[in-house]
């Protein structure tokens, strides 16, 4: 396994809080709701002045394109080069919500709230009834409406009279992920870059409105081979014909928000600890859930501190190794309700500088055989771009 160099400063693997409330993920639709005059909608980050004879907005998720990761996805992108300087209307950054991967973040920003509120609160969580829900592989079970009962931003600003579309891949719509975050809007399928760009820009041209856009390769690339590999290079090109089509093509009285769910990091082999292989991480571990880079383990009846320990004795300062109720108190996600507690670990593991804690007797063997992961909260995965066009 080959691990490229990354190019990240010393200051990515510090620890950044989630800005629920002043600049996250969460508070950038309804800012835009308010630039479209959706009744009680909120302009935390200021976008109105900013977006002034503006009556239909483009949102793009790059997914995987972290604030950290611009300067190198720059080099082989001259326009996103352009627009991270800048240089077509104002760039900036915003915070992920916790954990800092893409279902938390795809329905943090489709429900303009934290994590706890929404309650999709890790890549995978355990299911009141035992089982282990994957939310990318999540379909009608549970009831996605019931398991995420925030209306959607695109519901509201439909209710309101806004047009609203969403530009996706065709595998997605209908999916749980999909109705958890984007219900509410007119789904067009779109299966590569040019399709993403030509769906966004028709429904921008048609009517006013929100259009949401998703592209997923950067992310793939970055795990499979690695930040910098030359597969992601080639998906950083690819990102920039996508970014090259709409900005050129956006019709008048329309804007453009570039925005991302994580950044990732390479992790090499030396910092991979792994259940199977470590015989005190397992013990008095009855399941286990979240990723490798924010680790959710559910205790047997009086385990919680001996876990805790052992954990902490194999980590060190590679992971911080908290209670539930700990990481609740300290704000990671948000306001929890009761309703979703449960969803979260006992025990939760926030891997820091370039940890995994791996768990491959309870998930996909793939799952170890990445090169780049997030989840946590370093500046290289929580710092996310808001690269504004018009």
């Amino acid at each position: 396994m080959s691990f490229p160099a990354d190019g990240l400063p010393a200051d990515a693997l510090r620890i950044v809080r989630p800005a629920y409330g002043t600049g996250s993920l969460a508070d950038l639709l309804p800012s835009v709701s308010a630039v479209l005059g959706v009744p009680g909608a909120v302009d935390v980050l200021g976008l109105t002045a900013r977006l002034d004879g503006i009556d239909r907005v483009g949102v793009l998720l790059v997914d995987g394109l972290g604030a950290y990761q611009l300067p190198l996805a720059s080099k082989h992108a001259p326009v996103l080069a352009d627009l991270a300087a800048g240089g077509r209307g104002h760039a900036g950054t915003l915070t992920a919500g916790f954990p800092s991967t893409t279902p938390v973040s795809l329905v943090t920003l489709g429900t303009g709230v934290p994590p706890g509120a929404h309650g999709v609160l890790g890549f995978t969580v355990r299911r009141p009834d035992g089982r282990v829900l994957t939310h990318i592989a999540w379909g009608d079970d549970p009831d996605p409406r019931e398991w995420q009962p925030v209306p959607t931003r695109l519901e509201t600003a439909a209710a309101a009279g806004v047009d609203v579309t969403v530009v996706s891949k065709s595998a997605f719509e209908g999916s749980g992920l999909s109705l958890a975050a984007n219900r509410g809007g007119r789904y067009v399928g779109a299966d590569d870059g040019n399709a993403v760009a030509e769906g966004m820009l028709a429904a921008l041209r048609r009517s006013p409105g929100l259009v949401y856009g998703y592209h997923p390769d950067l992310d793939h690339f970055g795990h499979e081979d690695g930040i910098d590999s030359p597969t992601w290079q080639a998906a950083a090109r690819g990102v920039d014909k996508i970014l090259d089509q709409i900005v050129h093509g956006l019709p008048p009285n329309a804007a453009l928000l570039v925005v991302a769910d994580h950044g990732q990091l390479n992790v090499p082999l030396a910092g991979r600890y792994d259940m199977a292989d470590i015989s005190v991480l397992r013990e008095g571990v009855v399941a286990v859930a979240g990723e490798p880079r924010v680790r959710y383990l559910y205790a047997a009846e009086g385990a919680q501190a001996d876990v805790i320990a052992n954990w902490r004795g194999v980590f060190g300062a590679d992971a911080q190794v908290m209670t539930r109720d700990q990481a609740i108190g300290e704000g990671w996600f948000g306001e929890v309700p009761p309703s979703h507690t449960g969803r979260i670990g006992d025990v939760v593991v926030l891997c820091q500088r370039r940890a995994v804690a791996l768990a491959s007797e309870w998930e996909p063997a793939a799952a170890g055989r990445l090169v780049a992961y997030h989840g946590s909260a370093t500046a290289a995965e929580m710092t996310i771009p808001l690269l504004v066009v018009r």
